[in-house]
């Protein structure tokens, strides 16, 4: 009876363990080979690939990336450092051309965890959005418009205007933030905590060793 009473009931604790252990794994290997940025749409794909349709199994964001650092480590280390290199070098380069906005660079250029398909987020403070879109304009690079929700403490919510376009075959995302927003990070979608964010100054300690490592904010 116990054991038919734990089939009802679903997976043991430690085959709970395996699933999402498992469902980690796969999604890691869809956001490394595949591209894929967002960490729940990743899951989903991963547990329905593994015919897992149970969300109550799905693992959490932070135990993804810790995935996703272990698979880019045994699977693409050599890569992976190249890889990060370069794209901390434009994402310098691209914040001293936006020096006047305040420019931070945040997401995972700033963490390592990247892929080939990783972009390069910065956020900017602006009085006006207009002001990053005229800057592109007058040195005529081509760009993109659209917009995403960031989350605050307090289960704030705040819509951003993005600027997308491409450096060196980078792909380069800038968050426009006002005055006042700029100063609270806004919270990451993989712990829930504030976003970690990196000055010019902290990015060039980074890239650089002998110089004093980052301190964050």
């Amino acid at each position: 009876m116990a054991g038919k009473s734990r089939v009802a009931n679903g997976p043991s604790p430690r085959g709970e363990m395996q699933i999402r252990q498992r469902i980690c794994a796969e999604a890691a290997r869809i956001m490394s080979a595949e591209g894929v940025r967002d960490f729940h749409t990743a899951k989903r794909k991963a547990a329905l690939r593994l015919n897992i349709p149970n969300a109550r199994h799905l693992p959490s964001n932070e135990e993804v990336e810790a995935a996703l650092r272990d698979y880019l480590q045994l699977f693409h280390a050599q890569r992976l450092s190249t890889t990060l290199q370069h794209l901390r070098h434009i994402a310098l380069e691209a914040m001293r051309f936006f020096r006047a906005f305040d420019p931070r660079l945040v997401g995972p250029v700033l963490s390592g965890t990247v892929t080939a398909q990783s972009v390069i987020q910065l956020h900017v403070c602006a009085d006006t959005p207009e002001e990053i879109g005229l800057l592109l304009a007058e040195h005529r690079i081509p760009y993109e418009e659209s917009d995403r929700r960031l989350r605050y403490g307090g289960e704030r919510q705040q819509s951003c205007p993005i600027y997308r376009f491409t450096v060196d075959a980078a792909t380069i995302e800038l968050y426009v933030l006002n005055r006042q927003s700029i100063r609270e990070a806004p919270l990451s979608p993989v712990d829930g905590k504030p976003m970690k964010r990196a000055s010019i100054k902290e990015l060039s300690a980074l890239l650089h060793p002998a110089d004093a490592p980052i301190s964050g904010e």
